[in-house]
């Protein structure tokens, strides 16, 4: 098993963050929007923020270890992975969000080992806080304070808060939310929604649509050493290395939200 120690933790933290300020320099112009092949938006940020986290995990952390990564992957760059430790990047998860400028776009970097991510770090550029995951616990930083360490809740008595997708709400969440007792429903974009579950903000979040292992790695980092699961619907973890990198529907929650 591979040591994750705060050091290693707080260079994926620089690295993330340093992708995002390219993002908010592009955020901050009158940038293009182009499409991929599957139809979803991409702009020069994606790219740029690419470049600098690929670079900066190869050269000043190792190039031991593959790098999946939304972008190269589109352009047909996918590693085989098999059994191995690899990285999951996504250099700018909610493009939607960047587009319409609500400021929930996040960065996000994970290490998996054994299909489970060991470290996972979710950086928001235009609010500047990042939040990540490892063995030592999950924590939230807002710029250059000292990080704060977060836990999920157990489910509330009075109901559950449920958190919805900005961008990708569907009748089947809507269909699975009726199996619980939900006091209210938030909205929230990207894998921010991860980190609200993580910070007791929220305690349940389904996904019926489709997701790519980059889109949910990280997040799950930050929410399973905050003490939370993401779970598929059949009850077992969600895990990653999976042909085609696609993810089955899922379910993320606080403890004791599906009885585990």
């Amino acid at each position: 098993m591979i040591n994750i120690g705060l050091g290693l933790a707080k260079q994926v933290v620089d690295i993330s963050r340093r992708a995002g300020t390219e993002i908010m320099k592009v955020y901050q112009t009158d940038f293009a929007v182009e499409e991929k092949a599957d139809s979803s938006p991409v702009t020069e940020a994606d790219q740029l923020a690419e470049d600098v986290i690929l670079r900066s995990i190869r050269e000043g952390i190792t190039g031991e270890f593959p790098i999946i990564s939304e972008e190269a992957f589109s352009a047909g760059n996918a590693p085989v992975v098999r059994d191995q430790v690899f990285w999951l990047v996504d250099p700018l998860d909610g493009t939607k969000e960047f587009i319409s400028r609500n400021g929930e776009f996040t960065v996000n970097v994970a290490l998996i080992e054994n299909t489970r991510p060991i470290l996972g770090v979710v950086h928001l550029p235009a609010q500047n806080v990042t939040y990540f995951g490892f063995n030592m616990g999950a924590f939230r930083m807002t710029g250059d304070e000292p990080r704060q360490e977060i836990k999920c809740r157990q489910a509330p008595a009075g109901g559950l808060s449920a958190l919805v997708s900005r961008s990708h709400r569907t009748p089947e969440v809507d269909a699975y939310l009726q199996k619980f007792q939900i006091a209210n429903e938030v909205s929230a974009g990207s894998s921010l929604k991860f980190c609200r579950l993580a910070e007791a903000a929220a305690d349940i979040y389904p996904r019926m649509g489709r997701t790519m292992e980059w889109d949910t790695a990280a997040g799950h980092a930050v929410l399973r050493f905050a003490g939370g699961t993401i779970q598929r619907l059949d009850g077992s973890e969600l895990g990653y290395g999976k042909a085609g990198f696609e993810n089955p529907h899922f379910v993320a929650a606080g403890p004791g939200v599906l009885g585990a």
